[in-house]
């Protein structure tokens, strides 16, 4: 599914973002969580950078005109009034920190949960955003990806 000229690590983290999306839109606890340990297993700044972009974009999709505070407090609300129907503990503080790491305004290491929970909430952000605009979110990882690669490979002048 995923191309074969993208190195394995990329592969990896995209398969791994893929499973963590099916276990969210299907909310089962057990899966996402193998899917988030397996994201960790990952370099993480790469999960990272990956996800935010993912973020960031599905932001814009369905904010073109620009983003208000209203409209965050719209998708921590929903993320985690979701969640909390379906997973054991609700980490508030890590869809704060996965919106606010993917808009630029913090750095996602400054939230002192463990790589995993942040994974996670990144995971149900995006399974939010991508329900709430209608867009399958794999159109939104290939690209991040492939953005990504494309960076990689120009040079710097």
């Amino acid at each position: 599914m995923w191309p074969t000229h993208w190195p394995t690590v990329a592969r990896d983290i995209a398969e791994a973002v893929d499973t963590a999306l099916a276990a969210a839109r299907s909310s089962d606890t057990a899966a996402l969580t193998e899917a988030a340990a397996k994201l960790a297993g990952a370099p993480p700044e790469q999960v990272r950078v990956v996800l935010a972009a993912v973020v960031r974009e599905l932001l814009e999709t369905l904010h073109p005109d620009g983003l208000t505070g209203e409209d965050v407090q719209d998708v921590l609300g929903r993320c985690a009034r979701a969640a909390a129907l379906w997973l054991p503990f609700v980490p508030v503080d890590a869809f704060v920190s996965v919106l606010t790491g993917a808009l630029g305004v913090t750095e996602v290491e400054e939230n002192p949960r463990s790589p995993e929970c942040v994974f996670e909430a990144a995971v149900l952000v995006i399974a939010d955003l991508s329900a709430t605009a209608a867009v399958p979110a794999t159109d939104y990882l290939r690209r991040a990806l492939d953005e990504i690669a494309r960076a990689e490979t120009v040079e710097m002048p």
